[in-house]
């Protein structure tokens, strides 16, 4: 998957072509958005039964429609973007409802149109924006662990990530350090410089998800702000739990 770039959403754009690359990366925009998508749906109050064809009928909807290639990156971040066209097709699903139970017909509106809502029909309640915000949060941290986890297997350290995967959300306090310095047989200090490269890792890997949906570094700052404060929600609900949330 190509690097960040200053003039073009990698992904995004390149799901807009044609070819295996252009539908290998469409795969790859649903299936990072799916769970997100997911958690909006849930949070919107949906029947439990009905959840899962909603979300499968938004992305089919998405490819058949290519919505996705009217996704412009000078008008905002493509989460944003998704967010709106989201919204809108449960606006146009329960519209064919209606329509069905009047004998009507239906069809979904265009999303060429300006995605702002001045008429605030889109934004009746933040908590569905909350689980979106932050399952899309954890699903971009979920896939970073996922690259960093390959990277340690094929470096040869895989047993070293494994003992302290649970340090990437929350460092070490000094009982921890002693009890994996015994097992592993590390000096503390070299050990602390372990986690350390791990967890500065990891945030690299984080911008470098981000930056595949974002047109410039403003947008992966913006991005990187909103991550961390939905991933802030998601730490505070973990300790509510006994969880930790990486």
């Amino acid at each position: 998957m190509a690097k960040f770039n200053s003039t073009q959403w990698s992904v995004v754009l390149l799901a807009g072509g044609d070819g295996a690359d252009a539908r290998e990366a469409l795969a790859t925009l649903c299936r990072t958005y799916r769970p997100p998508v997911l958690a909006f749906i849930r949070a919107r109050g949906y029947a439990a039964d009905a959840i899962d064809d909603l979300a499968q009928e938004f992305f089919t909807q998405l490819i058949e429609h290519a919505w996705h290639v009217d996704a412009d990156p000078a008008r905002g971040r493509f989460r944003a973007f998704l967010l709106i066209a989201l919204k809108r097709f449960l606006i146009d699903v329960e519209v064919q409802t209606r329509a069905q139970k009047r004998g009507g017909g239906f069809r979904f509106r265009s999303l060429e149109q300006d995605t702002t809502d001045p008429s605030g029909i889109l934004a009746d309640d933040d908590t569905p924006e909350v689980a979106f915000d932050q399952t899309w949060a954890a699903t971009v941290i979920d896939s970073a662990k996922r690259r960093l986890r390959a990277e340690a297997a094929a470096a040869g350290k895989l047993d070293l990530y494994e003992q302290l995967c649970e340090f990437l959300g929350e460092r070490p306090d000094e009982a921890d350090y002693e009890r994996i310095a015994e097992t592993l047989q590390m000096r503390r200090n070299t050990l602390a410089v372990a986690v350390h490269r791990l967890r500065h890792r990891l945030r690299e890997l984080v911008r470098d998800e981000l930056a595949q949906t974002t047109a410039n570094r403003a947008q992966q700052d913006a991005e990187w702000r909103d991550l961390r404060r939905s991933f802030g929600r998601i730490m505070q609900d973990a300790e509510e739990n006994g969880s930790k949330p990486l």
